[in-house]
């Protein structure tokens, strides 16, 4: 292929979506920061903490709400940052569904949220366009997950077309003064560059989403559903409460992973589910789903244990992918870093475009000119021949 034809290929890896890819950009990069903007503009998230009070065990906590709401039925409970509450899910029968925030230095429920949270949007948002779910899978994921492959071949056409591009690092010039056209050349230049790593890992990432929603769309598991309790275990006659309570099942989980850390946790639904609790822990590349734990409630034996040491390839791969296409892996710094490189990878979609346009408008406004040209000034019947 020729250097134009490498061109053109990376110019229609991009623009014919370019809206579309723009928009996934820009809002995956907000939803790196969602939990921190969650904070700053709901004051009714913020775990204040001005007396440096140790945290509540969480199931203090669902005690707490179960008081205010006596007729609730309690049903997850999620964990984030220290500085973010926890949140403690319910329904009644004031409250179809509620999402209690609960202070957990203080004990204080400081709101209840009876819609959809910002994190829960933009993640949504960003990760399927809010595109239905049916059947295991939605075309929105499909559409997300798909940009990947226009990411790679992006990167490629790229590197071809930009051969040298090393000296973005060591002789790093942007042409200010040289016009518009070579201001957005050297920004969209340098900007891919300088995220090559950042494309690399956002394409790697996002063909995994893809290949899990193939997974999910074909009814092939990754991790197998949770057990049911045997009907053996349940006592005959009169319905009766498990004999482990909450609390109990927290130590149970501690007691066989000591470094668990539970960030998620589901009630019993009914009298043959289980408690299932998920959580991080001491492996800085996995998620915060990566301990899982489903405790028996009428005896306190664990049904099923996976950690991080006993997961397979595809468990293992599907539990690191989020960290590295967050951000999370080093907390707020991280982020940082994948925000920055986030707005850089949004700004690149657009300079590209402008760059497409400026050479569209170019060549169309030429061919206007040549063809006027030859209307007034047309060959001799000869010559033409």
């Amino acid at each position: 292929m020729t250097q134009r034809q490498w061109f053109k290929l990376h110019g229609w890896c991009s623009l014919p979506i370019w809206m579309l890819f723009c928009f996934i950009c820009i809002t995956g990069t907000i939803a790196v920061f969602s939990h921190e903007l969650t904070w700053l503009f709901n004051e009714n998230a913020r775990a204040v903490n001005p007396d440096g009070l140790a945290a509540m065990p969480v199931s203090e906590l669902v005690g707490i709400v179960q008081s205010q709401f006596p007729n609730a039925h309690i049903t997850t409970v999620m964990t984030f940052e220290p500085y973010l509450i926890n949140a403690v899910m319910f329904s009644s029968d004031e409250i179809p569904v509620g999402i209690a925030y609960v202070n957990q230095y203080t004990g204080v429920v400081q709101e209840v949220n009876q819609g959809i949270t910002f994190i829960n949007f933009m993640r949504s948002l960003h990760s399927w366009l809010l595109f239905p779910w049916q059947n295991g899978y939605s075309i929105g994921y499909y559409l997300v997950s798909a940009m990947s492959f226009v990411m790679i071949g992006a990167l490629i056409t790229g590197l071809v077309i930009y051969k040298k591009f090393w000296r973005a690092y060591t002789q790093p010039k942007i042409r200010v003064s040289k016009g518009k056209k070579s201001l957005l050349t050297d920004l969209h230049k340098h900007g891919g560059a300088w995220s090559i790593w950042f494309l690399i890992l956002m394409s790697v990432t996002g063909l995994w989403y893809f290949t899990q929603q193939v997974f999910w769309h074909a009814d092939i598991d990754i991790e197998g559903h949770a057990p049911l309790v045997q009907t053996t275990d349940i006592p005959l006659g009169e319905q009766a409460q498990p004999p482990v309570s909450f609390a109990q099942a927290l130590q149970i989980a501690e007691q066989r992973f000591p470094d668990i850390r539970p960030s998620f946790i589901m009630m019993p639904e009914h009298n043959r589910d289980m408690f299932k609790i998920m959580g991080g822990g001491d492996f800085i590349f996995f998620d915060q789903y990566s301990y899982r734990l489903d405790i028996n409630p009428w005896n306190g034996e664990i049904a099923r244990a996976v950690s991080p040491d006993s997961m397979g390839t595809l468990q293992t791969i599907q539990h690191i992918v989020d960290p590295l296409h967050y951000g999370t892996i080093g907390g707020i710094w991280t982020k940082a870093i994948w925000f920055i490189f986030g707005l850089i990878l949004s700004a690149m979609s657009i300079t590209g475009f402008l760059l497409w346009g400026s050479r569209t408008v170019k060549a169309s406004k030429a061919r206007q000119t040549q063809t006027q040209d030859q209307l007034h000034h047309p060959l001799p019947q000869e010559e033409a021949r």
